[in-house]
């Protein structure tokens, strides 16, 4: 990370590390199902460790549930202190991409392969906040059309 990443206490900006995780769910929505994909939903990201300037930031990015046109992406974020070569857990996000057709519409994408009990763990709970996602907003549709 480097001095426009950060704050005048050298602290990375939250910001600054959203875009990266954006850019990764992007990318491993993308390899998923060879479309373009945009973000419809960021579930909830926590920021555990502080990022400094001068941290090299290692992002891990995967898919844990599939649905119809959306996919749910985990992303696991990493600090690196270069100079001790500490690396600490600096945060998680979930993030929701849909994959959409050449007109900008929701389209099908490919299921996603679920060959341990981890994955399968991982869907289950993706299919739980997908559903709740799916409640609010159809609820925020309706309040807002009044």
């Amino acid at each position: 990370m480097l001095p426009p990443d950060a704050n005048v206490a050298g602290n990375v900006f939250g910001g600054t590390i959203l875009k990266m995780i954006d850019e990764i769910a992007g990318i491993v929505a993308t390899k998923h199902c060879r479309r373009n994909c945009v973000t419809a939903n960021i579930e909830h990201i926590d920021f555990i460790y502080p990022v400094h300037i001068g941290d090299l930031l290692e992002m891990r990015g995967k898919l844990s549930f599939v649905g119809k046109t959306s996919m749910e992406v985990g992303v696991e974020t990493f600090a690196e202190n270069l100079e001790t070569g500490d690396v600490n857990f600096a945060g998680k996000a979930t993030v929701t991409m849909v994959a959409l057709d050449e007109d900008g519409r929701p389209v099908p994408v490919p299921p996603l392969k679920l060959e341990t009990e981890e994955d399968r763990k991982l869907f289950a709970a993706g299919q739980k906040r997908y559903d709740e996602r799916a409640k609010r907003v159809k609820h925020m549709k309706r309040t807002k059309n009044r």
